[in-house]
C-alpha cells in the first residue's frame, strides 16, 4: 500500500475512533470547543518545542496530537450541524488552489517574496466588501509573534522599507527616544518607547530573514545552559550564589561561554 492510501486508511480509522470516543468515553463526551482550546494551545507549543529541538520522533507524536484536536473540533462541528471534516478539507483545498495561481494557474512569480505578496492580496480579494489588512492577525498571539505577523502582512500590500538597511536608522531613532524618556523618569512614556524599540528590532529581524521568536528562544536556552553551569560549579564548591560577588560569578560565566 502506498503512503497516500495508507494515510487515507489511518485517517478514516481516526475518524471512527473519535466517533466511538465521543459516544462512549465520559471525558470525551463532555468536551467542547472552549474546553479543548487551552489543550490545543498546549499541544501547539509542544510541537514548537519538538521542532526547535529537531526531535523528529517528538514532531511525529505532536503532529498526531494536533491531528486529534482537528478531528475533534470537526466532530463537534458536525454534531452541531455547522460543518463536517469534509467541509474543513474542501475549504483548505479550495483555498490552497486559489492562493497559488503560480502553481495551479498561469501566473508567474519571481520568488518566495512575490508569492507572499500575492497571497496577502488574494486574501483581501476573497472577502466581499472591505476587510482591513490586519484583521486576520489573531488578537491572542504572543506580542512578539503578533508584531512579526503584522509587519509581514503590511509588507504584502507594499508598506515596507525600500532598502532594508534603512531600518537601522529607525532602530537608533527609537533607542534615542527611549533614552530621552528614561532621563525624564516617566514610566508610561518609557514603556511606550521601549515597545517602539522592540517593534523596530523585530522589523529588522524580519527584513534580514531572521525569525525573532526563534532567535530569542535560542538566546534563552543559551542563557539557561550557562547559568545552570554557573550554579552547578558554585554548588560543587559548597558556595551559595547569594554569597558570591558579580565579578566572581562572571569568572565562571566566561568559562560557561567557552563550552557552549
Amino acid at each position: 500500500m502506498n503512503d497516500k492510501k495508507s494515510s487515507v486508511k489511518e485517517f478514516n480509522k481516526l475518524l471512527d475512533i473519535i466517533d466511538e470516543l465521543r459516544s462512549k468515553c465520559p471525558w470525551d463526551k463532555i468536551q467542547t470547543n472552549e474546553s479543548l482550546r487551552k489543550l490545543t494551545i498546549e499541544e501547539t507549543y509542544e510541537l514548537a518545542d519538538a521542532i526547535f529541538s529537531d526531535d523528529n520522533e517528538a514532531i511525529r507524536n505532536e503532529l498526531g496530537d494536533l491531528m486529534l484536536h482537528i478531528v475533534f473540533y470537526a466532530k463537534i462541528g458536525s454534531e452541531k450541524g455547522i460543518f463536517t471534516m469534509a467541509d474543513v478539507l474542501k475549504g483548505i483545498n479550495e483555498k490552497l488552489v486559489y492562493r497559488h495561481p503560480h502553481v495551479f494557474g498561469n501566473i508567474s512569480v519571481s520568488g518566495p517574496a512575490e508569492v507572499e505578496e500575492n497571497w496577502e492580496q488574494l486574501k483581501i480579494k476573497e472577502n466581499e466588501g472591505y476587510k482591513p489588512v490586519l484583521s486576520g492577525v489573531p488578537s491572542s498571539l504572543p506580542a512578539m509573534v503578533k508584531a512579526n505577523r503584522i509587519q509581514e502582512k503590511v509588507r504584502g500590500v507594499g508598506f515596507d522599507w525600500e532598502d532594508r538597511k534603512q531600518i537601522w536608522d529607525k532602530v537608533l531613532e527609537e533607542i534615542s527616544e527611549l533614552k530621552e524618556e528614561i532621563s525624564n523618569h516617566n514610566a508610561t512614556t518609557i514603556e511606550s518607547e521601549l515597545g517602539d524599540v522592540l517593534f523596530s528590532i523585530i522589523n529588522a529581524s524580519r527584513l534580514y530573514g531572521i525569525d525573532p521568536e526563534a532567535a530569542l528562544e535560542k538566546t534563552n536556552r543559551k542563557f539557561i545552559k550557562r547559568f545552570n553551569y554557573l550554579e552547578k560549579v558554585t554548588l560543587s564548591k559548597g558556595v551559595s550564589l547569594h554569597d558570591m560577588s558579580l565579578d566572581e560569578m562572571n569568572v565562571i560565566w566566561e568559562e560557561a561561554k567557552k563550552i557552549d
